[in-house]
């Protein structure tokens, strides 16, 4: 593991593979440290040729963390975030891959760094600076099992691992059946490694650039030259595959790859395809 050399903040990182292949950065989403790009899906990637670089996200895993409640830094400052562990490994251009809302700080890297990125890969994501209020919203199930979130202690081990559990089998795709042993063992090793995940809960009060007098980015998806894959499981209970089709449809070029009965998850059984369709995307670049 590496940290950034910057004194703040400290950002973790992980990679695999030769550093003489082409490099990809890959970037998690909300709460998630980067060990949900799981050690083996790294490998997987790495052993097709390209050298691949996970971090956590601030307030996750190793990296800097926050008092909880009031984040003093915006949606904006990850985007730079993912940009400054390039920089760590001296990367002047990458191919990236962002899932969740790391999908939307990879879109807004590719807007803002586009001479850095060399492909972006959007998984179970959203389009940014679009209008998605006439696409289908996240499940009623799933929000209810959102809401008793308020209702966990965040700073009690034995509640934050059994929630987020439940949490993982509530974005569970149809296709596959849940490991819950597996899972539970994956987030108590998460949580442990992480120190908690009070500090995570502050990703969920980002505020953007844009809401503090930054740069508007109101459809400027449609602009967007860095060749985009969008991938986007058809049973995704937050952001519904609408959403990924959308995006695909904003960006001139952009392909879609449907993943039948996928939740918003990386399924081991669903890696083949998640896989060989973001080395085939970048191997085109």
């Amino acid at each position: 593991m590496t940290m950034t050399k910057a004194a703040e903040p400290e950002i973790a990182s992980q990679t695999f593979g030769d550093p003489a292949h082409p490099p990809m950065l890959l970037i998690m989403g909300a709460m998630a440290s980067m060990l949900w790009w799981p050690e083996a899906f790294c490998r997987k990637l790495a052993g097709k040729g390209l050298f691949v670089i996970r971090y956590d996200n601030r307030d996750t895993g190793r990296s800097t963390k926050y008092a909880p409640g009031e984040p003093p830094y915006t949606f904006d400052d990850m985007v730079d975030d993912a940009i400054r562990v390039l920089d760590n490994y001296g990367v002047a251009k990458a191919h990236v891959v962002g899932m969740s809302m790391g999908g939307m700080i990879a879109q807004l890297v590719a807007l803002k760094y586009p001479s850095r990125i060399v492909s972006l890969t959007a998984i179970s994501t959203s389009p940014v600076g679009i209008d998605t209020s006439h696409l289908l919203g996240t499940t009623e199930a799933y929000m209810n099992h959102s809401a008793e979130g308020a209702r966990v202690d965040w700073s009690d081990r034995a509640q934050v691992v059994d929630y987020i559990v439940k949490d993982a089998y509530a974005i569970a795709g149809t296709a596959h059946p849940f490991d819950q042993k597996r899972t539970r063992a994956f987030v108590e090793q998460d949580y442990d490694r992480s120190g908690g995940f009070l500090s995570a809960t502050n990703h969920f009060m980002l505020k953007s650039g844009e809401d503090q007098g930054g740069e508007d980015r109101k459809g400027r998806l449609h602009d967007l030259k860095v060749p985009l894959l969008v991938i986007h499981g058809t049973a995704d209970p937050i952001f519904p595959v609408e959403h990924g089709a959308a995006l695909a449809e904003a960006v001139a070029g952009a392909r879609l790859v449907r993943i039948e009965g996928g939740g918003h998850e990386l399924h081991p059984d669903d890696w083949d395809a998640i896989v060989g369709a973001i080395v085939s995307h970048s191997q085109a670049r």
